[in-house]
């Protein structure tokens, strides 16, 4: 019998987490009908979508330019 997790590990076990938070404020923002709140959901989905588009399109340059800048 093994213990072990079922999630995804590193990279896409990032990702996974990612998406289920962008759908998970998503949800949150549609069923509010709290104005302030609605908006902060939004505001927080925008930027967590922005940041797994940055993170999956990008991240071997990343990886690049905090090798370049940690050398300098």
């Amino acid at each position: 019998m093994t213990t072990e997790s079922q999630r995804p590990k590193g990279r896409e076990g990032a990702l996974s987490s990612l998406n289920a938070a962008i759908d998970a404020l998503s949800l949150a923002g549609d069923v509010s009908s709290i104005t302030p709140a609605k908006v902060a959901f939004d505001s927080a989905s925008i930027l967590l979508t922005t940041i797994r588009v940055g993170f999956s399109s990008s991240y071997p340059c990343y990886r690049l330019m905090s090798n370049v800048r940690r050398t300098q």
